[in-house]
């Protein structure tokens, strides 16, 4: 047994268009921004969307949206995940991405919500 949620909503910018991308999502969505300690290449959208970390993502790749899951058993949840019919492309940092059906992104990441909210939200999946 393992438990996952989506926990994360990441607007994919391109490292160049970063201060523009987000001057153009905090005063659209009337959110206070801030750069996790640790983490530069994320800028926080605090409460854009209740209940979820919302951020936009420096990359060196298109720009593009995608979703975090976080679990409390990495491999189980990815195995879980590509045994839907996603596509394992990288790993990174305890970080799996995969592709899903329709080609969109998504991490596969350790919790790192509060524990509390974590248990409340999650899914319960049994591993078989």
């Amino acid at each position: 047994m393992h438990r996952s949620r989506v926990s994360t909503f990441l607007i994919d910018t391109h490292k160049e268009d970063v201060a523009a991308a987000t001057t153009f999502w905090s005063k659209a969505l009337g959110v206070r921004t801030s750069s996790p300690d640790g983490e530069p290449q994320f800028i926080s959208l605090h409460d854009a969307v209740p209940g979820y970390v919302t951020a936009i993502q420096s990359v060196d790749d298109e720009p593009r949206y995608h979703l975090d899951i976080e679990t409390d058993d990495v491999p189980a949840e990815v195995a879980r995940l590509t045994g839907l019919g996603a596509v394992e492309v990288a790993d990174w940092q305890g970080c799996h991405t995969l592709r899903a059906p329709g080609g969109h992104l998504l991490c596969v990441i350790p919790v790192h919500s509060d524990p509390q909210e974590f248990a409340q939200r999650a899914t319960v999946w049994d591993d078989e």
